[in-house]
């Protein structure tokens, strides 16, 4: 008995193995290759801007150095270039993957990811308060939709390659090729299948091994000390979770109303990232370690390297600073910054309670805090404490991670939402939660289904006139427009036949009936159907008052029925 299950012959099954083993290759060399170049380069110019600092005593203001700053505002300068060479509004991000990836039939803009990336590398490299792994989520999907298109592989969706891209970036920036595994299906594809899991599993292993065999590298943190019994710190961690849960809505409510407070200003996005420069310059005079991706204060913040007062300025700095740099239009990701920011507050909790006399794990709540606010932020916890277990190679601390990310992230859910990314796309009007097929329908305008057959009249028409038209039709409905196509109101054969043969039609039309905007949705067309009671519902363009056509009942629900049927196809694919 087949079941409905879809077998394939031994010669397709063939086939569809090595198109996976062909595709999940070529995407994880691709994006291991630019990943590791972008990192590489990363460390170069900030080598050298720290030699700078070192070696130019000249630019020494207050006891700091005014070197970052230059750097910055050159920095703010090359990415106006930038938007004018790649004509981009807005830099594109995770968000724009994991819409990509539920999108059935668009493909991801690869003029904007590209330019976004490179503005990223532009705004790391100048020293700017943001990270390095969202740009990177982005590329990797950016290249896994651009081979898809160029290829045209058919076999595999397009979801499935986005997947494969994110994938390999984590695990190159990593070098944790099973977190970039899970990363690509938990927070992009919000699924788990076999063929999604085998190509991406393949792209992602390729490249962390080619990532290391070319570049070589280590692990990016490393934690030297071993966990000792955790059942004592139970209590502490599910507390700081709650804590770190806390400081996460805190961090992206400061992200957003930093972009919010950018938008209200109204200037030019050059004016922006020159005030951002200026001002984390400036504190970077003083306070040097919030400028950058934080990867090697996290480093030290795990070592124990810096005082109780220093880690709680730290902390809130580096919130500040990273606020005002993506806000204000100096581009880069949220992980390392809410790594670095959860990694000193719990640093600061651990030395704090270490001072009153508790006995703490060494190490743990650092880690812990690292996991916790990176997994509330960016949604994903399961992929978080994965990094830290690949990083660290102790199941106890992994366990102390997953406690307070899962803690976190289930605080975060409850009074922000599911992750930045998730948040971004809602205040676009995106909500991924009301899954494919309603996505799909909020983006299919209404005018793909609109009718043109109806009956209308002018507005100095008798009613015999009108009743005349309808029944020539076999129409039960009509409408009154003007000489310019403005619509004047819609009448219905039973109230008609009901008034005197002679009277103007004008007396007697419902001005007010159901209708429709012209740049209305299919999903708002559904919604407006569900209360309506007639044949047709006219779509007005509320711009000029122009009637643009009407829309029945059967052809709203054709266009949900199609909808449907393409995401089936899509999802069993």
């Amino acid at each position: 008995m087949n079941h409905g299950i879809k077998h394939y012959s031994i010669g397709q099954a063939s086939l569809f193995v090595l198109v996976t083993l062909v595709t999940g290759t070529g995407i994880g060399l691709s994006v291991s290759l630019v990943a590791s170049l972008f990192v590489a380069g990363l460390h170069f110019l900030t080598d050298h801007r720290q030699s700078m600092v070192v070696n130019l005593p000249i630019l020494q203001f207050a006891g700091g150095s005014l070197i970052p700053m230059l750097w910055l505002i050159a920095a703010a300068f090359l990415l106006w270039g930038v938007r004018r060479l790649f004509g981009i509004v807005r830099w594109h991000g995770p968000a724009d993957s994991i819409f990509g990836a539920h999108r059935l039939d668009n493909e991801i803009d690869v003029k904007a990811g590209i330019g976004s990336t490179i503005a990223a590398f532009i705004a790391m490299g100048g020293g700017a308060s943001v990270g390095q792994y969202g740009p990177l989520v982005h590329f990797g999907a950016t290249i896994g939709s651009h081979i898809r298109q160029v290829f045209g592989n058919k076999v595999i969706g397009i979801a499935v390659f986005i997947g494969c891209g994110v994938a390999a970036a984590i695990a190159a920036g990593f070098h944790a090729p099973i977190a970039g595994i899970v990363f690509a299906h938990e927070a992009v594809l919000r699924h788990f299948s076999f063929r999604a899991l085998t190509p991406i599993a393949i792209s992602s292993i390729t490249s962390v091994w080619f990532a290391t065999a070319i570049f070589g590298g280590a692990p990016l943190f490393t934690v030297d000390a071993v966990a000792s019994d955790l059942l004592p710190m139970v209590p502490v961690l599910l507390t700081s979770g709650l804590l770190f849960g806390i400081i996460a809505v805190f961090f992206m409510l400061a992200l957003f109303q930093s972009a919010a407070l950018a938008s209200k200003t109204g200037l030019p996005p050059l004016t922006l990232a020159l005030i951002a420069a200026m001002t984390c310059g400036v504190v970077a005079i003083f306070v040097p370690e919030i400028l950058g991706s934080g990867i090697a204060e996290i480093n030290i913040i795990f070592d124990g390297g810096y005082a109780l007062g220093f880690l709680f300025l730290l902390f809130v700095l580096k919130l500040l600073a990273t606020s005002l740099c993506i806000g204000f239009g100096l581009f880069g990701g949220v992980f390392s910054p809410a790594a670095m920011i959860g990694a000193a507050a719990g640093g600061f909790i651990s030395k704090f309670m270490a001072a009153v006399g508790f006995v703490t794990v060494p190490h743990l709540l650092p880690v812990a805090g690292f996991a916790a606010v990176t997994a509330a932020v960016v949604g994903a916890p399961i992929s978080v404490v994965l990094v830290v277990f690949e990083l660290t190679q102790s199941y106890e601390f992994a366990v102390a991670a997953m406690l307070a990310a899962v803690i976190a992230t289930f605080f975060t859910s409850l009074v922000f939402g599911h992750s930045f990314f998730d948040e971004q796309l809602l205040r676009r009007g995106i909500d991924l939660s009301r899954g494919r097929s309603d996505l799909e329908l909020q983006k299919q305008p209404i005018s793909t289904v609109l009718n043109y057959d109806f009956v209308f009249v002018v507005p100095e028409s008798k009613i015999k006139d009108a009743i005349k038209k309808l029944v020539k039709a076999g129409a039960s409905e009509g409408y009154c427009i003007g000489d310019d196509k403005k619509f004047v109101g819609k009448f219905s054969l039973q109230s008609l036949l009901a008034a005197p043969q002679r009277a103007p039609l004008k007396a007697h039309l419902m001005t007010e009936p159901v209708l429709l905007n012209h740049d209305a949705s299919i999903a708002q067309a559904m919604e407006v159907a569900s209360h309506f009671v007639g044949e047709t519902i006219p779509v007005i363009n509320h711009e000029n008052g122009q009637i643009a056509g009407v829309v029945s009942e059967g052809d709203i629900f054709g266009a949900y029925l199609t909808t449907q049927s393409r995401v089936r196809d899509l999802e069993h694919n």
